[in-house]
């Protein structure tokens, strides 16, 4: 019997014979038909037969019956393994991993060009990405990352210069990416500054995105307009980056750049802020009704004079 079908042929009697679906002529006919299906494949080897050509998958296809192969298995974790994210990229220095960086998309463009996409080149399984000029020290770290030629461009590397300074005023190390550099065609550069990057030296900083765009805040800047670094746009998606205190090539805690106000933040302090008015104004109202009232009630306390007619009737009466 072929080790591939997960239902046998002794058991597709009692299947049959216990199944509620099929009526009762039915069952026996499929009963009868599978046995000589089975004495049929048995007397010319139908065990060998793959899966599509087996008669008896034909036979109990109608009533819901399949017959399954562990290769339908091992497609789906296939596809559920490709879903899964890079790992991270691990440069060491001195034979110590001083880096760790990792991003979900890495892309970029000159002028009104299309992206480049340079994902794959860098995180893939068979990444061709060169981080050999990658320096680690004390205070200082520059992650290199080399792709060579990547479509028109000649000599594509992209450098993230790091620093870890002491602040006395917070009383501990903080990391800061200080510019990002983009060299292309062997002499051309162009340089983004990126001071707002930055997290305590101990812990590894992420942001959703690291980018020259407007749309993202623009955390790149370009240092200069006499460069080309104008004309270019560089974008990191699910950025995660940490230079100094890497302890089992893991990454540390996170410190997300997302800032207090956010965009659900300033909707609902704008929704506030006009609930406040509202407020004010029904208040204003309030009082002001009162107001009216009470002076409604003094005006109806008048004094009316006594007419003169009766003293004169008096007088006269004398």
């Amino acid at each position: 019997m072929n080790p591939m079908l997960s239902l046998s042929y002794e058991q597709v009697p009692a299947i049959v014979e216990n199944s509620s679906d099929a009526p009762p002529y039915q069952a026996i006919a499929v009963r009868n038909e599978a046995v000589a299906v089975q004495s049929h494949s048995a007397s010319q080897g139908g065990d060998h037969l793959p899966g599509a050509e087996n008669p008896l998958r034909r036979i109990l296809q109608p009533y819901g019956w399949q017959l399954h192969s562990p290769a339908r298995t091992k497609r789906k974790l296939l596809q559920s393994a490709s879903s899964v994210p890079y790992s991270p990229m691990n440069v060491a220095y001195n034979g110590k991993t001083c880096i760790l960086f990792r991003a979900k998309k890495l892309a970029i463009r000159y002028k009104n060009h299309t992206f480049v996409d340079l994902t794959e080149k860098a995180f893939g399984p068979n990444a061709p990405v060169d981080t050999k000029g990658s320096v680690c020290s004390k205070d200082k770290a520059t992650l290199s990352l080399r792709f060579g030629d990547v479509e028109d461009l000649r000599g594509l590397t992209i450098r993230l210069q790091m620093s870890n300074t002491f602040y006395e005023s917070a009383g501990q190390n903080w990391f800061t990416l200080d510019s990002v550099h983009i060299h292309y065609n062997w002499t051309h550069e162009a340089t983004f500054n990126a001071t707002d990057v930055y997290a305590p030296a101990t812990y590894s900083y992420h942001c959703q995105h690291v980018s020259s765009l407007q749309k993202y805040d623009t955390l790149l800047v370009p240092s200069s307009h006499s460069d080309s670094s104008a004309n270019w746009h560089i974008t990191f998606t699910d950025f995660q980056i940490q230079a100094f205190n890497v302890q089992s090539n893991k990454f540390a805690s996170a410190s997300d750049c997302a800032t207090f106000f956010t965009p659900a933040i300033l909707m609902g302090l704008i929704t506030s802020l006009i609930l406040l008015l509202v407020l004010a104004y029904a208040l204003h109202m309030v009082v002001h009704l009162k107001h009216i009232d009470r002076y409604e009630e003094h005006k109806t306390t008048v004094y009316f004079p006594r007419s003169p007619e009766p003293e004169c009737t008096d007088k006269n009466s004398l």
